[in-house]
């Protein structure tokens, strides 16, 4: 809860409001709205709100999105309507993250052009060249120490300050144009691996990186190669799983790590241990996406399969929900949402009293015309709203937003 703005009762009764909507799906249940107004493809979405633990009535769900049109643009999903819109940029706009608690919006062009804008207004700040382009980004939202994660296609690591983006360390990983990068949830440790590659990933602890006094950063290479997805346990510390393929590549391995830091005699090193390892069937379609729930679960996307396995290699179920391929997953504590080319968002909700949590099917949410589209592209959620990317057939993409009513006390 924020303090100050509801009493525990209050905000337990809107909170089981909400939660009975977002399992029901009704058409009463929520506000549906389409969102037009870029000319090109959206690249990337992120909600700038803060609302998830507060219902006053002055909550809003809102999001930014980046386009192929050259343009930042920020949404409010319940009305349905621009906020703002940046100018035309030099270049088109692939990438973007969030601060929600600072109110701001990085933004990464193909040219590897990073740039900073104010949330709330859409004011310009301050700006970063990478000289070649981006590979991924992660954004590390502290209150006190905000700062910027870039690996770049040459395989240079920075470290930016924000909002000023001012450099505080570059580090040389791995030249290669597909990288993947995932930090823990304990924000020590970030992961950057090639994709399908016989190089193994590395681990880098990102206290090290913020430290302009270290010379070397701390880093260690994971004793597997030819890494597929990588993604952290949630509810752990630093408990890593990675899909990677075995020594002769006939096999999809997954395998589940612990890390440690080690801090003796004023050095740092890191303690990995591998805790459990096991073969995907051979019968399965090499998963398209992998994300993880609670300490031991993991879901996979496969063609138009939801497959779900603990880190030990126990199946627990298959969803054959969609049509068509999955293209986007989103999993948080209470929901998991998929999208599909099939043009239809799927909602599963988890049943959190069994100790290995299970997830339940419960309704598709639509969305426009097969004849102007190609499918849901992209779909992410902030527990009172859902946003998808619809991709269209004339090269140009909208956002389907449904937001689910709560009465406020």
């Amino acid at each position: 809860m924020v303090p100050g703005t509801q009493t525990w009762k209050q905000y337990y009764l809107s909170r089981s409001e909400l939660e009975f909507r977002v399992e029901s799906g009704r058409p009463e249940d929520f506000v549906y709205k389409t969102i037009a107004g870029h000319t090109g493809q959206i690249n990337q979405l992120a909600y700038v709100s803060t609302n998830e633990y507060r219902f006053d009535g002055t909550e809003k769900s809102v999001v930014c999105t980046v386009s192929a049109d050259c343009t930042v643009r920020a949404w409010d999903l319940c009305e349905g309507t621009e906020i703002w819109s940046s100018p035309a940029q030099p270049a088109p706009l692939v990438n973007l993250v969030t601060y929600p608690q600072q109110q701001l919006v990085i933004t990464v062009d193909t040219e590897g052009l990073i740039k900073v804008w104010g949330a709330e207004t859409g004011c310009e700040g301050a700006s970063f060249s990478l000289l070649n382009s981006c590979a991924a980004v992660e954004a590390y939202d502290q209150p006190e120490n905000p700062f910027l994660l870039v690996v770049c296609a040459r395989g240079n690591l920075y470290t930016l300050l924000v909002p000023q983006l001012k450099m505080v360390s570059k580090v040389t990983t791995l030249l290669h144009t597909s990288l993947g990068f995932s930090g823990s949830p304990d924000r020590q440790w970030v992961i950057i691996f090639p994709k399908d590659l016989e190089l193994g990933p590395q681990v880098f602890d990102i206290e090290s990186l913020l430290d302009p006094l270290e010379e070397e950063p701390v880093c260690t290479v994971l004793p597997v190669s030819l890494t597929f997805k990588a993604c952290w346990a949630p509810v752990e510390a630093a408990r890593l799983i990675v899909m990677h393929r075995n020594c002769d590549c006939t096999q999809m391995m997954v395998t589940t790590f612990e890390l440690k830091a080690d801090k003796s005699r004023g050095r740092v090193t890191t303690l990995v241990q591998q805790i459990v390892s096991f073969s995907l069937p051979d019968t399965m379609m090499p998963p398209y996406l992998m994300q993880s729930h609670g300490s031991q679960v993991i879901l996979l996307a496969c063609g138009s399969k939801l497959v779900l396995f603990t880190i030990y290699g126990h199946h627990l179920t298959t969803f054959q929900d969609h049509q068509r391929s999955i293209t986007s997953l989103w999993v948080d504590a209470n929901q998991v949402i998929s999208s599909s080319l099939d043009l239809s968002l799927r909602i599963y909700t988890w049943n959190k009293e069994n100790k290995i949590p299970a997830l339940r099917s419960c309704y598709h949410l639509l969305g426009g015309s097969h004849r102007w589209a190609n499918g849901f592209i992209l779909v992410k959620s902030d527990s009172r709203s859902i946003v998808a990317v619809e991709d269209r057939s004339n090269g140009i993409s909208i956002l389907r937003s449904y937001c689910f009513k709560v009465r406020h006390n």
